[in-house]
């Protein structure tokens, strides 16, 4: 919840990041020409909710099962020792082989990069799979490492100070992307 010194502005409603969802689907059939061999994995938290999203709709489209698991990279992270308190480490669920698998990691917002270099540490260390692409619902820019996502449901350019939000109906919220900007309560 917001304080009354926050500022939200809206940049992706319900029906936009509906849309996106579609349309990176498509992409991710078109690119890996059908769902053979392809799983998807979502990045805790955001990237398993839009993971979980692009499965269904996938299997929609195929129908066929994809393999889907979740990833917390929680103790891969290169920040631990820098941040304040225990980390909260929450579970990895993948139950299926990823070797020889063509991967989609799947993350809510694409920064810095750092989260993406974690999840591809974390995930080399379970298997060796065919190949591992990328999708995010929003590429806001300001890469601190060379890493780039193969679909992307949108670009928005942003300040370093900004904090973009996504907000997800699995957590009893309008499905939404915004920019907050303020101080928050302490």
């Amino acid at each position: 919840m917001m304080d009354s010194a926050q500022n939200e502005r809206l940049l992706m409603d319900a029906q936009e990041v509906s849309r996106a969802l579609s349309r990176i689907s498509h992409e991710i059939l078109e690119r890996n020409k059908g769902s053979q061999d392809l799983a998807l994995i979502g990045i805790r938290t955001g990237g398993v909710y839009l993971g979980q999203r692009l499965v269904t709709r996938i299997q929609q489209i195929e129908h066929c099962e994809i393999p889907f698991g979740e990833l917390d990279i929680t103790l891969y992270r290169d920040d631990l020792s820098i941040r304040k308190g225990q980390p909260e480490v929450r579970k990895t669920s993948i139950p299926f082989n990823i070797s020889d698998v063509k991967i989609v990691l799947v993350d809510d917002v694409l920064f810095t990069g750092r989260t993406i270099r974690a999840a591809l540490d974390s995930l080399m260390d379970l298997g060796r799979p065919a190949e591992i692409q990328l999708a995010v619902l929003v590429d806001r820019g300001h890469r601190q490492l060379p890493i780039r996502a193969n679909y992307v449901g949108k670009s928005i350019p942003t300040a370093r100070e900004e904090k973009v939000q996504v907000f997800f109906e699995e957590l009893g919220q309008v499905d939404r992307v915004s920019i907050i900007t303020g101080s928050r309560d302490v």
